[in-house]
């Protein structure tokens, strides 16, 4: 099947399944690299139908970024000698700058403090394992660390099916860490005025130094650091953006200690090689679809203080295997408006109960499965550093192909 195809394909499926807003926002990512106008079309509709605030203007920010890679406008070229050159563009005025420049608005750094801790991610067991084996281990004993010449501070790249926790396991994260917490989504880099994204990604970085120990922690990094490539002007100033932020995660102009620099991507394979190398964000840990005791706890989680009739979480656990995080909150979103559309119609309160958790989950697609799909020839023909290993144990554990 040829890609265009298998884009209809999603699109009748789409179609068939209106209100599924996992499906909604695989087909919009899978649209954004080949048609953006289309991919925006998509996104109205997903917001239409409910989809969440932040995962809309995460897919604003990427079709933001998509269009300008698009773009092939070629830079001005040099005018002749003897040519008068054109007359200077004006600087923006203060006000605009104010109005559309990230790191002009220093409220839009303040860290947080998360509250939460790894301890509070219900089962992922492994996860937890590789994080506290690769990561977490020589940053929770600083001195050990000092004996071995090891500086305060690190990088890591999470990656995985969209929906599957990687935002909130960096806040936990930095909940161990006990260090501040800044969340970078494109949305707060980009801006029209040329060099001012650049000066975002420095603000970024001030920022946390200033308030280190202090977690960076980039969302969608693949919309950032994608691969430098050739182009024209969309491309071009993508390029800047990556060489700004390997200069702040180089500590070219100031050091990086008590600095943690934590990125989530679905798409790892798009990654510039430059900001891979060792040195940079050179560890890497796989966050997988909930396990049966995770799938349990976000059921139970979602359905608590509903009017549920005691509904069996584990049963539900069971049958939902391969779900994310997202897809189990869209499970317990549709059977509570079923619920309530049914207590109405009787004119009294109806429960959500297992058996109707247990229908509904046969009209839901896992939207990981389109995932492992898309990576799949990846792993077959692409290039890997190592960066796959995990993801090659748990398909050689699962039987996939």
């Amino acid at each position: 099947m040829n890609e265009d195809s298998f884009v209809e394909v999603i699109a009748r499926e789409v179609e068939a399944d209106p209100s599924n807003l996992a499906l909604r926002e695989d087909f919009v990512t899978l649209l954004l690299e080949q048609d953006p106008d289309r991919a925006a079309m998509e996104l109205e509709a997903f917001e239409a139908f409910g989809g969440a605030p932040e995962r809309i203007r995460m897919l604003r920010a990427r079709l933001m970024a998509a269009r300008m890679r698009a773009s092939n406008v070629p830079p001005p070229a040099e005018p002749a000698a003897g040519t008068a050159r054109p007359n200077p563009v004006p600087a923006p005025a203060d006000e605009d700058r104010q109005d559309h420049s990230a790191a002009g608005s220093a409220s839009l750094w303040d860290a947080e403090r998360p509250a939460v801790t790894l301890a509070d991610v219900a089962g992922l067991a492994e996860v937890k394992q590789h994080l506290d084996t690769a990561f977490l281990a020589p940053l929770r004993n600083p001195e050990l660390a000092a004996a071995f010449g090891q500086k305060p501070g690190g990088s890591l790249l999470m990656y995985g099916p969209p929906g599957c926790g990687k935002t909130f396991i960096a806040r936990a994260i930095a909940g161990d860490l006990g260090a501040s917490f800044l969340h970078v989504t494109l949305a707060d880099l980009l801006s029209k005025w040329i060099g001012e994204s650049e000066k975002a990604i420095r603000s970024v970085f001030r920022h946390a130094r200033a308030a280190a120990p202090c977690v960076i922690f980039f969302d969608e990094f693949d919309a950032l650091g994608g691969r430098r490539t050739s182009g024209g002007g969309g491309s071009q100033s993508m390029r800047m953006l990556v060489t700004q932020l390997l200069e702040e995660l180089d500590g070219v102009d100031s050091a990086n200690d008590g600095v943690y620099f934590l990125a989530a991507t679905n798409r790892p394979w798009d990654i510039d090689s430059a900001l891979r190398r060792p040195g940079r964000i050179d560890k890497t840990v796989l966050v997988l679809p909930p396990d049966a005791v995770a799938r349990a706890a976000i059921v139970k989680g979602a359905l608590e203080g509903k009017p549920a009739a005691d509904v069996d979480v584990m049963a539900v656990s069971t049958a939902t295997e391969g779900f994310s995080g997202a897809d189990l909150s869209h499970l317990t979103t549709t059977v509570l408006q079923q619920a309530m559309v049914e207590s109405m119609s009787r004119g009294e309160l109806v429960p959500v109960t297992t058996d109707a958790v247990l229908a509904a989950v046969g009209g839901i697609t896992p939207s990981t499965t389109s995932w492992f799909n898309q990576v799949a020839p990846v792993l077959e023909f692409g290039v890997d550093d190592g960066t796959f290993d995990q993801l090659r144990a748990y398909r050689a554990q699962r039987g996939m192909r």
